[in-house]
């Protein structure tokens, strides 16, 4: 039995220590919003985070998580009902076209604003360099990035200015 953490909530799975975490996320788990794309880390619609940081889970052996935290898209904000600031910036840019990839871009964005609340247009594109979209959305990506960092920084700041 491998013990894992997932989305806040432990969990113990029968697996072979080197099954990707990506099939254990969505055989046994039954979390699919983390998708499949090319097996080889390279497109990053498999993205989800390990102790926060983006990782590609096609590739990451499920025995090298255990003990660690794992942040599905379906675990990115408390309650799970709720939208993340992200994923709203994408719905108000209007991001996606196939849809596909989308799981992995959100991923990707939420771990360089949690690192980096206001990033630079560079910054942004060095950070999803690793994420493919197929159908070349990637400068409605950028804004909805923009936008949801701006709504962070905002929201923040209304946050602190409440508090003092």
């Amino acid at each position: 039995m491998i013990s894992l953490n997932v989305n806040g909530n432990e969990t113990q799975i029968k697996a072979s220590p080197d099954t990707p975490l990506l099939w254990v996320l969505r055989e046994e788990l039954k979390l699919v919003g983390t998708k499949f794309g090319c097996g080889m880390a390279q497109c990053g619609a498999c993205t989800v985070h390990l102790d926060g940081k983006a990782i590609r889970s096609c590739i990451t052996p499920v025995q090298t998580v255990e003990g660690k935290s794992i942040t599905t898209i379906e675990g990115i904000t408390p309650d799970g009902q709720t939208l993340h600031p992200v994923q709203e910036s994408w719905i108000a840019h209007q991001v996606p076209q196939c849809g596909y990839c989308q799981s992995g871009q959100i991923m990707s964005a939420v771990a360089l604003l949690n690192v980096n609340p206001s990033p630079s247009e560079d910054e942004i594109d060095q950070a999803m360099s690793g994420n493919i979209c197929r159908c070349g959305t990637y400068s409605r990506i950028k804004v909805a990035i923009l936008g949801a960092s701006s709504q962070i920084v905002n929201s923040s700041s209304s946050t602190i200015n409440n508090n003092e």
